[in-house]
């Protein structure tokens, strides 16, 4: 059975999508990006799981691989079996993806990550999660006792934000040091940058709050501290500025995702990548993508066509496909010769070791 995704017959001898591109001073082989997905199969210790290596080599065809989210340290965590960049252990599971994904003759950046509120008290040794304000959100934490109840954050104090900071820093020089070819911080998904950056999580009345400026020092120092790590062509940022997921909400996002962009593009980074729903009458990419002076990457709901679509109106440089990538491992060269492609299996996305993960078919 096929998956309903668009590949139409073989495509035109100029496709965009394979033509070659430059980020910064890295060479891609195409236009395809494989988007990071949390897959939940990491061991102990939050060690990246040694079928990662195998997973991501896979599909080492894309022109660039974002890992899933990695948590920058303990305090980053809200959910069970995902990796993290914060321990010996973990930076030794990942230099063994790097090692694989570069034989393969791939490149692949880390995405780096804090939950903030979206987590619980059973990730932290009974302490709170923390969070600008003080605002639980609606749903449920996934523990290793099951489903609980999303509690109340607790409110970042002032002193404390140079740590989250450093956080992020410590988990840039370990992504260094694993042998990644850069990073994307993760500014989305209602996790802890994008609470900072939002009005509807963020109610602090101090030096990070208020006014859009304050709402995105955090994210910014963070940026520049990542940056001055790895310099600014080898790190990206993600936003979902339209998104609701994790109980977001902003008063006006254009406003405030057309401001963090400007900054972002002032910081000079290597991509922003903008998950943004191409069905979605009110979609922000057009108008962050004029913004936004670097690299773009879109995502959210691209087929072919449209990834085709969306690179020749200058709407993006590079499309980050999600599901797409997870039940191919030969995306691209199923995309390349109109090939159908495989049906995801929704029951393995976050369980399931190697079914659902390593054992899709490639073509032949």
């Amino acid at each position: 059975m096929n998956a309903p995704f668009a590949t139409t017959a073989r495509p035109d001898t100029g496709d965009p999508l394979f033509s070659p591109y430059t980020l910064g001073s890295l060479q891609l082989a195409n236009r395809l990006v494989m988007a990071p997905m949390t897959r939940s199969r990491a061991l102990d210790g939050n060690v990246p799981n040694p079928l990662a290596a195998t997973y991501y080599q896979q599909r080492a065809g894309a022109g660039l691989i974002i890992t899933e989210g990695s948590q920058v340290s303990p305090q980053g965590v809200g959910y069970i079996r995902t990796p993290g960049i914060h321990s010996p252990e973990q930076i030794a599971g990942w230099k063994q993806i790097t090692a694989a994904v570069a034989r393969a003759g791939g490149r692949i950046f880390l995405q780096l990550w804090h939950v903030g509120r979206i987590s619980h008290p059973d990730f932290h040794g009974g302490a709170l999660p923390v969070a600008p304000s003080a605002i639980a959100a609606n749903g449920k934490v996934f523990t290793a006792q099951g489903p609980k109840p999303m509690v109340t954050p607790r409110a970042l104090d002032l002193p404390e934000i140079p740590g989250i900071v450093a956080q992020f820093r410590r988990g840039a020089e370990h992504a260094k040091a694993a042998g990644f070819d850069g990073v994307e911080l993760h500014g989305a998904n209602g996790y802890l940058l994008d609470q900072f950056t939002r009005d509807g999580t963020n109610r602090r009345t101090d030096a990070y709050g208020g006014s859009l400026a304050n709402r995105v020092r955090l994210p910014l120092e963070v940026t520049q501290a990542v940056i001055d790590v790895w310099g600014k062509d080898r790190v990206g940022y993600r936003i979902s500025p339209t998104g609701s997921f994790n109980a977001m909400s902003d008063s006006d996002p254009r406003a405030t995702f057309s401001y963090l962009t400007q900054r972002l593009s002032e910081l000079g980074i290597g991509y922003l990548h903008v998950t943004d729903p191409v069905t979605d009458p009110a979609r922000l990419v057009p108008e962050l993508r004029r913004l936004f002076k670097g690299t773009c990457i879109v995502n959210g709901g691209y087929d072919a066509a449209s990834a085709r679509a969306a690179i020749r109106k200058g709407e993006a440089d590079l499309v980050a496909f999600g599901t797409a990538f997870l039940a191919n491992p030969d995306l691209p060269a199923r995309i390349r010769t109109g090939a159908p492609l495989n049906t995801p299996d929704p029951s393995t996305f976050y369980a399931g070791e190697a079914r659902g993960y390593t054992d899709y078919p490639a073509l032949g």
